[in-house]
């Protein structure tokens, strides 16, 4: 249960004179689990947004000394989640040194770990493995072979040492038995072939397994965990039926539910700190880059609601937007610009990359292509954000044009204006642009929906770009790519042109 003397025992008399207690590997981590749970430390830190739903039942499981599956789409933390099971190991475990199954001093289940305890008795040498090496991992693919997983007859071996193929002597262990004593994840199980999922049975209930149908058998101390993507169920196999019997728990993983715990995950996963370059991205631009991911989840017109959308697609975004600032203002002297750089709207053309790769399209999205699909999701995650900062541009209850707060800039741009707006330009040169648009600041302020917390002078310049947008995506006003940026115009006019 643990030793309080520092030297630990490297022998099996050292062992038994030590008052050592082994105990089984689902036993090892419910006592770390209530221990944990005892003091309140994080069971599984730095998962968020699982606190109330998934971490939960898995503490449930854990508990009950269950056996688990963890099922849900691509992105949802499911491996991540595995391999943290490692904390709730204890520091480290012995082992009869040499032995390839993890064999336990006290009652070794190989011929090798046997035969050392009958050539040594109590000086029987002993090591000592951590928690990372009683960790064993496999992603499912339709090559993995039984003699992968379980094992095999080494023919050399029984040729070299002159054994019977049915001697246990002879025997090859597979991933599984080499985690005896520890934890074993099988990643994307439906991937699986139906007859390979067929070998695990008895280890599921009985705990045992035979190779080659040889009459050997390894009571073996094992916690196994599965991870499957439920679109697998129906397109790329399944779990077989007494399979799914034999896993005790089942837990749904999910998205994050709401945009401040996506915020936090991505936030947390995303790599901001960029050696020294000082990026700033105003709260409306990370909603607004965060809410694509939950757009794209919503759309079933374009995308495949089956495959799910991965949270790693907002943490690249946030990756390439980023890099997107870095890229105009890392030559300083080309754009007169210093850190602090500020991230612009427009400066969202740059995670199209992290887009197009992230999404599964169905018939229309296809026919539409990946980066068209992308740009609406932009479009609709900034027509969302804009509708919760600012009044809406189509008020129903005006009985005038005239009483519209946005009439002032929508007939600058009726009357012929247009503002041409370039991402290869400084803050000031930015700014300055946005300024050329007659009484775009003050719809901007008296638009704001939040009067009591008005913006400071220095966020305003991301707010006009953002009611530009807005209006865009409102349909409201038109917006026409250019090499470098952007150039915006009335509606009627653009279609007349």
């Amino acid at each position: 249960m643990g030793m309080k003397e520092k030297a630990v025992p490297a022998s099996l008399g050292e062992l038994k004179n030590s008052g050592y207690e082994i105990i089984p590997v689902k036993e090892e981590i419910r006592k770390n689990l209530i221990l944990k749970l005892t003091n309140g430390e994080p069971v599984f830190p730095g998962l968020i947004g699982y606190e109330e739903t998934v971490t939960k039942y898995l503490i449930n499981a854990l508990l009950a000394k269950h056996d688990i599956i963890l099922l849900g789409h691509r992105g949802q933390g499911k491996t991540r989640l595995l391999r943290q099971l490692t904390n709730l190991l204890d520091a480290q475990i012995p082992i009869i040194a040499g032995s390839p199954v993890n064999d336990s001093p006290f009652g070794p289940i190989s011929k090798f770990g046997r035969d050392r305890i009958l050539e040594f008795g109590d000086k029987t040498p002993l090591e000592w493995v951590g928690r990372e090496g009683r960790y064993g991992e496999k992603l499912a693919t339709p090559d993995v072979s039984i003699a992968d997983l379980i094992g095999d007859v080494d023919p050399l071996k029984a040729m070299n040492e002159k054994l019977d193929f049915s001697h246990e002597g002879v025997m090859h262990f597979g991933l599984i038995p080499r985690s005896n004593r520890g934890i074993f994840v099988i990643n994307e199980l439906p991937d699986l072939q139906a007859r390979i999922q067929v070998g695990l049975l008895n280890i599921l209930e009985e705990r045992d397994f035979q190779i080659r149908g040889f009459p050997i058998r390894l009571p073996l101390d094992i916690f196994i965990a599965f991870s499957a993507n439920p679109e697998d169920y129906t397109n790329r196999g399944n779990i077989i039926t007494p399979l799914k019997d034999r896993i005790d728990s089942q837990i749904l993983t999910h998205y994050p539910k709401d945009r401040l715990t996506a915020l936090r995950i991505t936030e947390q996963e995303a790599w901001i700190e960029r050696n020294g370059s000082q990026v700033e991205i105003h709260s409306v631009l990370r909603h607004c880059l965060e809410q694509i991911a939950f757009e794209a989840r919503a759309d079933k017109d374009y995308v495949d609601q089956s495959s799910g959308v991965s949270s790693r697609m907002s943490i690249s975004a946030l990756e390439n937007l980023i890099s997107t600032v870095e890229r105009r203002n890392i030559g300083g002297a080309r754009v007169g610009g210093k850190a602090p750089w500020q991230a612009r709207f427009m400066d969202l053309d740059g995670i199209l990359p992290s887009l197009t790769g992230k999404m599964e399209l169905v018939y229309e999205g296809e026919r539409e292509g990946p980066a068209n699909t992308a740009h609406l999701m932009i479009t609709r995650s900034i027509k969302s954000v804009f509708q919760e900062n600012f009044r809406d541009p189509y008020n129903r209850k005006e009985k005038n044009p005239e009483e519209n707060p946005y009439f002032p800039l929508l007939t600058w741009f009726e009357t012929g204006g247009n503002l041409t707006l370039r991402d290869d330009v400084s803050e000031g040169e930015y700014e300055k642009m946005l300024l050329s648009v007659p009484n775009l600041k003050e719809v901007t302020r008296t638009c704001w929906l939040k009067q009591k917390e008005m913006p400071a002078e220095k966020e305003l310049p991301i707010l006009m770009e953002l009611v530009l947008e807005g209006l865009h995506a409102h349909a409201r006003l038109s917006k026409t790519n250019i090499t470098h940026g952007y150039v915006y115009r009335d509606v009627m006019s653009t279609i007349m042109a």
